[in-house]
C-alpha cells in the first residue's frame, strides 16, 4: 500500500510483511504421504520453536534442514519460492534454560524489520505456538487434545469436539481533529504507565462481541481519553500474534477535543500537530512505535511522511 503525498511516495512498512505472503497448502495439511515427502525434502527449512520463542543466530532466523530438527509437534507452514517451510514446537525447557538466547515474538521484531519476506511466516509459527501453548484441554469437556492436521487443528479425545486457532479483533486508530491537511490539524497519541517517558503511540483495543469495527473504535476512544468519534474509515489490518491478535488500522475524525482520562491503561495522552510531531521525534522527546507496526503506518500515513526516531 502506498500514499502520494506532498513528500512523495510513502510506503506502508506494516504491508510489507503480506506482500508477498506463502502459500499456507491448506488444503495438503491432511494428506500425510505428501506431508512426509516435503518433510524429507533436501530443500526443506525448519524454523525450531520452543514453547514460544525462536532463537535467532547472528542477528538473523535460523532455519535448519528438516533432517537436523529436534523431535516436537510439526506444522506446516507453506511453500515460499518453491520451498516448503515448517515449524517444530518443543517444550519450553530449552528457551527457559537459555533465556536470553531465545526470543517471544517481541524481542524478534527488530530481526523481522531486516527480514520482512520471512516474517509472514514467523507470525505463522508463533501465532500456532501460542495457540497450541494456551490450548492444553477441550473446553467443551476438558478432555484430552491431539493435534492434527498438520498443527492446525485440534480435537478431543473424549468428546471429539475439534479447536481450530483463533484470531482476536482487535482495532487501532490513528484520532485526527481540525481541517484536514491545515496545520492545525491534530492527532491523538497516548501511553501506557509502563513506557519510558516519551513514548507514545495510537490508541487500541479490542472488539467485543456482537459490535461492529467502526463501533468499537470509537467506543475504545471514548474509554482510553473520553473523546468523542464520529467518522470511522478503514487503512489496512496487520497480524499481530502476541498472543493471537489481528489488529485492524482506522482512521478516525474526533467530534470532541477534551481529554478526560479514566483508564488506567493510558497515563496520559495529548494532542500532536504535524510540527509538533516533528520536532518531538527530532528531538526525541517524541518516541514513536517501530517500523513493522501497523501504528508506525498509521501516524506517517496521517504526517505525510517518514518520522525519525522508534521504538
Amino acid at each position: 500500500m502506498v500514499a502520494v503525498t506532498s513528500l512523495g511516495v510513502v510506503t506502508y512498512p506494516h504491508l510489507d510483511l503480506a506482500r508477498d505472503p506463502h502459500d499456507r497448502l491448506g488444503l495438503m495439511r491432511t494428506d500425510e504421504g505428501w506431508l512426509e515427502e516435503r518433510w524429507d525434502a533436501p530443500d526443506a527449512l525448519v524454523l525450531v520453536v520452543s514453547g514460544t520463542r525462536v532463537r535467532p543466530v547472528g542477528g538473523a532466523l535460523d532455519w535448519l534442514p528438516t533432517a537436523k530438527a529436534p523431535d516436537g509437534l510439526r506444522v506446516l507452514l507453506g511453500e515460499r519460492d518453491g520451498t516448503t517451510y515448517w515449524a517444530v514446537i518443543t517444550g519450553p525447557e530449552q528457551a527457559a534454560a537459555e533465556k536470553e538466547a531465545w526470543l517471544p515474538l517481541r524481542g524478534l521484531l527488530p530481526v523481522l524489520s531486516g527480514d520482512r519476506a520471512h516474517a509472514p511466516l514467523v507470525f505463522h509459527a508463533l501465532g500456532l505456538a501460542e495457540w497450541h501453548w494456551a490450548t492444553r484441554f477441550c473446553p467443551r469437556c476438558g478432555g484430552r487434545l491431539v493435534a492434527r492436521a498438520a498443527g492446525h487443528e485440534l480435537v478431543c479425545q473424549d468428546c471429539g469436539k475439534p479447536q481450530f486457532p483463533r484470531s482476536d479483533p482487535a482495532v487501532i486508530m490513528l484520532v485526527a481533529a481540525g481541517e484536514p491537511g491545515s496545520p492545525q490539524e491534530r492527532c491523538l497519541l497516548g501511553r501506557h504507565p509502563s513506557w519510558p517517558e516519551g513514548r507514545y503511540s495510537t490508541l487500541a483495543g479490542f472488539c467485543e462481541p456482537g459490535e461492529t469495527l467502526e463501533d468499537a473504535v470509537r467506543r475504545e476512544v471514548f474509554e482510553e481519553s473520553g473523546v468523542r468519534v464520529g467518522e470511522v474509515t478503514y487503512f489496512g489490518n496487520q497480524p499481530w500474534p502476541l498472543p493471537s491478535s489481528l489488529m485492524l488500522g482506522f482512521h478516525a475524525r474526533a467530534e470532541t477535543e477534551d481529554i478526560r482520562l479514566d483508564d488506567a491503561d493510558v497515563e496520559d495522552a495529548r494532542w500532536f500537530t504535524r510540527e509538533q510531531m516533528r520536532e518531538g521525534a527530532e528531538s526525541g522527546s517524541l518516541v514513536l512505535p517501530g517500523g513493522v507496526s501497523i501504528s508506525r503506518s498509521l501516524v506517517e500515513s496521517w504526517y505525510g511522511g517518514p518520522l525519525p526516531g522508534s521504538w
